[in-house]
């Protein structure tokens, strides 16, 4: 698991009245391991999920040839202070598999501690991971910690999604929430590859200031980690297909050593992100897996 800023280990130290950060129903934890048969279906080894998470089973209906899709669901319907929920997901040599979310998560507001969601990613050689939560929708006073580590094999590609919406769900101003950190780092055979925070305290800095986010508040990341020798092209055709999009800002970068691109959207509407973001998973599926996303699913 990735360190805990500072500033979220002090919230730590905050006692809680009713259950304690990491008790009964607060630590969500889900595990799985895929394999995947030469030329076959994409299946699950093994899995373990514990309270809040659940899982069914696995969804075969995906265009590209075995990619399994796992999604989770989280039926206690929000993340509260002191909760601790951890996803780890490995898919081993061939395997391919799609996780997602059956909802936004919502992110209540706190009195005291904070939420950390932590997700481990690893791909094998020539495996292909995508995590593709469903937003992360910010109430009141929320604290919220989100840390993803991915690990690359040689050949081995994930694509990981992170849309937040900071206005919440009930009556109150955007950014009223009191701390939101999340962050990424990736790794290719053992070489970091990329290392991407962002860091919200609208108490400290107003995010809708020039620097950060403008007139905007919906912040959409889709992150493509895929290490080839075609990644300036998937960048250019991830940027020509947001360029003309008047409902967002959308920019596309390299990251360094060919190891794949960063993409940023800012939007007013929440619709709006999900739908650019839609499109450059689409367009960077295309380029990987010669298959494009689902028809029936967004992002």
């Amino acid at each position: 698991m990735m360190a805990v800023p500072e500033a979220f280990r002090s919230y730590g130290d905050e006692r809680l009245q009713q259950a304690p950060a990491f008790g009964h129903g607060k630590d969500g934890v889900f595990e799985a391991t895929l394999v995947r048969e030469t030329g076959g279906e994409t299946r699950l080894l093994r899995d373990y999920t514990k309270v809040p998470y659940h899982l069914t089973g696995t969804l075969d209906n995906d265009p590209a040839p075995g990619l399994t899709t796992l999604c989770l669901q989280e039926p206690t319907g929000g993340v509260a202070q002191g909760d601790r929920h951890s996803i780890n997901v490995e898919a081993r040599a061939d395997a391919r598999a799609h996780l997602t979310t059956q909802s936004a998560t919502k992110v209540h507001s706190m009195r005291a501690n904070y939420a950390h969601l932590d997700a481990t990613l690893e791909a094998g050689p020539n495996a292909h991971l995508e995590y593709l939560p469903g937003p992360t929708i910010l109430n009141e006073e929320a604290r919220c910690l989100q840390t993803t580590t991915v690990d690359l094999a040689e050949s081995g590609s994930v694509i990981v999604g992170d849309l937040m919406v900071p206005d919440g769900l009930s009556d109150h101003d955007p950014f009223s929430f009191d701390h939101y950190h999340t962050r990424l780092e990736a790794r290719h055979e053992e070489r970091l590859i990329c290392a991407d925070a962002v860091d919200l305290r609208p108490s400290d800095r107003q995010p809708q200031d020039p620097a950060t986010v403008g007139e905007y508040g919906i912040i959409g990341t889709l992150y493509v980690l895929a290490p080839s020798e075609d990644v300036e092209s998937i960048s250019d055709a991830i940027y020509n297909q947001l360029a003309d999009n008047e409902s967002t800002e959308a920019g596309a970068s390299e990251l360094p050593y060919g190891s794949g691109v960063t993409v940023r959207i800012l939007g007013h509407r929440s619709a709006d992100v999900t739908n650019a973001m839609t499109t450059a998973w689409d367009t960077a599926r295309k380029a990987i897996l010669g298959v494009g996303a689902p028809a029936d699913r967004r992002y």
